[in-house]
């Protein structure tokens, strides 16, 4: 290398060692810029948290039709029975219109209008909102009634869910109402008319036998508690 080589030489490393020292003067922070930017390329991102969502109540499974025997009578369970099983498995005192339809909007009372076997009535003491277990059970009862039977068919349900508003002004009115609490305003009750099938109000003995046979079924089950109210025509339910 001759002597002018050696000069330009030493001029270049000269320069690029002065842009160096430069660049790690005035911008301290580069290096460490670039090490996250491409660390982060390089580094397994791993599984990414998703945002959990809301998951809305599910309504119960229906479970296979089990046809009732026919033997025996319907029993009297104590309105005592009824209260309880409402207390244990209801959502508490439904104390006025504005309380239940915040549970409706939340999805723990749910409407209950028609299916096989059943329809609710036009209602004017109550409203049409139940608990989704006690949907549940409706669905198997009308569903069991319609199977012991040839032709389409349907029970009515005559009262669902009232507020301790709609029973007090119920009481002043209707001596066989209750004077105290009603599990009616639990979302867990539900009457059934044994003079209405098919929407026509007429005596029909086998479908009433049929109705009782059903609800025996269901009380023998575990699954509700029943009272026949001669006055209102029904079959008085509370679903356990």
């Amino acid at each position: 290398m001759n002597k002018t080589s050696a000069v330009i030489v030493f001029a270049f490393i000269t320069l690029f060692s002065l842009g160096t020292l430069a660049m790690v003067s005035y911008q301290p922070d580069l290096t460490k810029r670039l090490k996250q930017t491409y660390g982060t390329l390089m580094e397994d991102p791993g599984p990414k948290d998703s945002m959990a969502l809301p998951v809305p109540p599910r309504e119960e499974p229906l479970t296979d039709i089990k046809l009732p025997d026919f033997s025996g009578r319907l029993t009297k369970d104590s309105y005592d029975d009824h209260l309880n099983a409402a207390e244990l498995k209801g959502i508490g005192l439904i104390l006025d219109e504005r309380q239940l339809f915040s549970l409706v909007k939340n999805r723990v009372l749910v409407e209950a209008s028609e299916g096989i076997g059943y329809k609710v009535d036009s209602l004017t003491h109550s409203y049409p909102y139940i608990t989704l277990h006690s949907k549940k059970v409706l669905e198997e009862l009308g569903r069991t009634f319609q199977a012991m039977s040839d032709e389409e068919r349907y029970f009515t349900v005559t009262s669902t869910t009232r507020t301790m508003e709609q029973q007090n002004r119920l009481k002043r009115r209707n001596r066989n109402a209750t004077k105290g609490e009603s599990s009616h305003s639990y979302g867990v009750s539900f009457d059934i008319s044994y003079i209405r099938f098919n929407g026509e109000k007429n005596y029909d003995r086998k479908a009433q036998k049929d109705l009782e046979a059903v609800l025996k079924h269901f009380q023998k089950e575990n699954k509700i508690f029943v009272i026949k109210e001669r006055r209102q025509a029904c079959y008085h339910v509370t679903v356990r």
